[in-house]
């Protein structure tokens, strides 16, 4: 990405932060003020004491902090009929000073906002840190469970919900969370759009999901995209913008169920594949990079990944499309192929070094 293009987005970064930090310095100021009107009240004390009674400075000092703390100590000398008004008007003064520097100090223990400083500084750190990231739009149930699983894989992602609760909720569970509206191009920007290799928009609304997508794709033509639909014209609508995948979230599940009364020996494998965390066999899709990949123009007998990594390559996905189920010993490798393959964490891991030695970070993401 170029510098230019980068520049383009800080204005939407700029105003998600600077509403943080508006809340954060309004906590900030509220106890400033608090503090210097007290100082103000010490101040004028001693003036009064110092230059009325004519005291000496430090006696007046002292006998100002000594009736604003109301610690009952006895007067320093004595004081005359209007110095004792102008003490009882002190007094008032100060605890009322004191009363409101307390009640902001414990509702700022109380909201937090003494760590909210801190957070907000890691918060942009990480911002500005993210690339080769996933977007999550809509942090709802569908949304956290892609999230939950995103955090077992590892993979760097950000959820965006125009709800304040729900992100404090995402925010709890320790995963990154924006408050903003998915449909908004400044909010895609603010996410690092123009980096992302996915968006997944999980949002309640078809409309929202349709509007997202075509936000998405219009600031970001390379992006994979996926949506949710509850509808079958959802999914014709959301395909025709411009989604790379559309899941119905009701005829997905329905077939699962029916596959698991059908054939539950088969749904139990793979969802020993796709579910959970402490699964042993991953699905992992590698793509074949010409400038990297050695194997490419070899045959799968020749290049010897089987015999090198132990993973066992299910399917091949030629650029142009096609799908190679079950491929052979003489099937030839071509650039931009899709490795999909099943194995060990560490045998997808020697996949990936095997594949990529110079830079594994072209290789996808699970599938």
């Amino acid at each position: 990405m170029s510098p230019q293009k980068r520049t383009r987005t800080s204005p939407g970064y700029d105003r998600y932060f600077s509403a943080l930090k508006q809340r954060y310095r309004k906590t900030q100021r509220e106890l400033f003020l608090g503090l210097l009107a007290l100082i103000c009240i010490i101040f004028a004390g001693t003036l009064w004491y110092w230059i009325i009674e004519g005291w000496h400075f430090i006696e007046a000092l002292y006998m100002t902090v000594i009736t604003l703390t109301t610690v009952g100590f006895t007067e320093v000398q004595p004081l005359s009929e209007r110095s004792r008004i102008f003490t009882i008007l002190l007094i008032a003064l100060g605890i009322v000073a004191v009363g409101y520097i307390v009640n902001r100090f414990t509702a700022a223990i109380m909201g937090g906002y003494f760590q909210e400083g801190m957070q907000l500084k890691q918060r942009r750190k990480l911002m500005q840190e993210l690339s080769q990231h996933y977007i999550l739009c809509g942090f709802g149930r569908t949304g956290r469970q892609i999230a939950e699983e995103f955090s077992l894989q590892k993979i760097p992602f950000v959820v965006v919900d125009n709800d304040e609760e729900v992100v404090q909720q995402a925010q709890q569970l320790g995963f990154m969370a924006v408050q903003g509206d998915a449909t908004k191009d400044n909010i895609l920007h603010l996410l690092k759009i123009e980096s992302a290799v996915c968006l997944i928009t999980a949002l309640t609304s078809d409309a929202e999901n349709l509007y997202t997508v075509l936000s998405a794709r219009t600031l970001n033509p390379d992006i994979r995209i996926i949506a949710r639909a509850s509808s079958e014209d959802a999914i014709q609508k959301l395909q025709r913008v411009g989604s790379d995948s559309v899941i119905s979230p009701y005829i997905t599940g329905g077939k699962r169920m029916a596959a698991a009364a059908l054939r539950p020996q088969v749904m139990d494998f793979v969802d020993g594949i796709f579910a959970g965390g402490d699964q042993t066999y991953y699905m992992e899709e590698f793509f074949l990079d010409p400038q990297v990949s050695s194997q490419i123009g070899q045959t799968l007998e020749e290049s010897q990944l089987r015999s090198l990594t132990g993973v066992l390559i299910v399917a091949i996905r030629r650029d142009h499309g096609e799908m190679i189920i079950g491929p052979t010993a003489e099937i030839r490798l071509e650039a931009g192929d899709f490795l999909i393959c099943l194995g060990t964490a560490e045998q997808l891991q020697t996949m990936n070094r095997t594949l990529c030695p110079i830079n594994p970070s072209q290789l996808k993401r699970p599938v």
